[in-house]
């Protein structure tokens, strides 16, 4: 499943990361895509905290990250 977060700020990147999640099974992966400078550290401290795995962070395009998360239990 893929959300385009681009042209968000924080923290809207990730709340709308956490609803997807929440409806996903676990195990499912979400891929998001980001253009907000600060998703980085941010997606990495959602992940920690809410139990998901952070499995890859790659660049899209110029300024765009792609976060891959895997949900947690």
């Amino acid at each position: 499943m893929l959300l385009d977060a681009t042209g968000l700020r924080c923290p809207l990147p990730v709340l709308r990361a956490r609803k997807r999640l929440v409806a996903l099974a676990p195990g499912a992966v979400l891929d998001v895509l980001a253009d907000d400078p600060a998703a980085e550290g941010d997606m990495r401290a959602f992940c920690q905290a809410a139990g998901h795995r952070l499995l890859a962070v790659s660049e899209a395009a110029p300024g765009v990250s792609r976060f891959r998360i895997a949900r947690g239990p």
